[in-house]
């Protein structure tokens, strides 16, 4: 497990630094313009666009540039010059919010995805089947910025039951939770409905497996060989999608639900730095995305082995 693991690191950092390189050719050296006068922005000074040279390296080789560039984003010292903010102390400060809508959003639909897929899945054909399908389709068609939209109106500013959003601290539970009430179920149906619909059509693959054949032959009950057979290994696909998706959302995807509900994380922030075309920021957001997706794309690999060790040994044997 452990050689399985160093590997899957190993892997992954070189995923990262190309996608460094990637991220600095698009934004530095793709353009025809000057990326000084990019960064420093549309109304910036030319004693302001020649400090943005010297300090982010254009007047040096390309490598050279990469490395000051990639130098000044990783250690904090990488400056707004619209806003004029550090980047990265602000992208931290946005991380708690984030995460806090993402990680609830995350239990919610991993709930409902799971329990309406596998009933769906074990009375397939049947009313319940039909019902669930129904409410998943509906959830997967409401767009997250219409759902958000509707349940501010009406549970905040018409019947006034929860309050109007922002992000508290979760020093005050009770305020953390009222808050992001609504935006954990706006970002959560549609994943809901998605993931539901996957795991119903892997556990139907599943349950004509010889291996969930045998385990009904040797009289196991029909709730043990659902749960501790076909439920386990379905799950793969659920888990990759998870990863992915949640490495996406933790990195800035959250854009909409943040700023419909004023939600001050790192994809307000993200969308602020769009509307800015703060290129710095952009860039800074773009590598903290990557290196999520990235990390959890590793804890996928790692459930992957956990559920199904003949990857892990497959991987050992390679």
């Amino acid at each position: 497990m452990l050689r399985f693991l160093i590997r899957r690191i190993l892997g992954a950092i070189a995923v990262l630094f190309a996608i460094s390189v990637l991220v600095f050719l698009i934004f530095n050296v793709v353009p025809a313009t000057n990326p000084a006068q990019r960064i420093a922005g549309k109304n910036a000074t030319p004693q302001l666009i020649e400090n943005v040279e010297k300090e982010w390296g254009f007047d040096k080789s390309l490598p050279a540039q990469y490395w000051t560039q990639m130098k000044l984003i990783f250690t904090g010292k990488v400056q707004s010059y619209q806003s004029h903010i550090n980047i990265d102390k602000r992208i931290a400060e946005g991380i708690p919010a984030t995460a806090s809508l993402c990680i609830g959003a995350a239990i919610i639909w991993l709930a409902f995805g799971i329990v309406f897929g596998y009933f769906s899945a074990v009375r397939a054909g049947g009313f319940t089947d039909k019902a669930l399908t129904v409410l998943a389709l509906v959830g997967i068609s409401m767009p997250v910025f219409w759902l958000a939209s509707l349940m501010l109106y009406y549970f905040t500013y018409k019947i006034e039951i929860f309050p109007a959003s922002n992000y508290v601290s979760l020093s005050n539970p009770w305020q953390w939770f009222t808050h992001l009430v609504l935006p954990w179920i706006s970002l959560a149906v549609l994943y809901a409905g998605f993931y539901s619909r996957v795991l119903r059509s892997s556990m139907l693959d599943v349950m004509n497996e010889d291996y969930v054949r045998t385990a009904r032959a040797k009289g196991l009950s029909q709730r043990r060989v659902m749960t501790r057979h076909v439920l386990r290994n379905s799950l793969i696909p659920v888990i990759t999608l998870f990863g992915l998706d949640f490495g996406v959302l933790i990195g800035g995807g959250a854009i909409v639900t943040e700023t419909l509900f004023n939600i001050e994380g790192v994809g307000l922030f993200t969308s602020e730095a769009l509307k800015q075309q703060d290129f710095p920021s952009i860039m800074a957001v773009t590598l903290f995305g990557a290196f999520f997706i990235v990390l959890f794309n590793i804890l996928v690999d790692v459930a992957y082995a956990y559920l199904d060790p003949r990857i892990r040994l497959g991987a050992s044997a390679t």
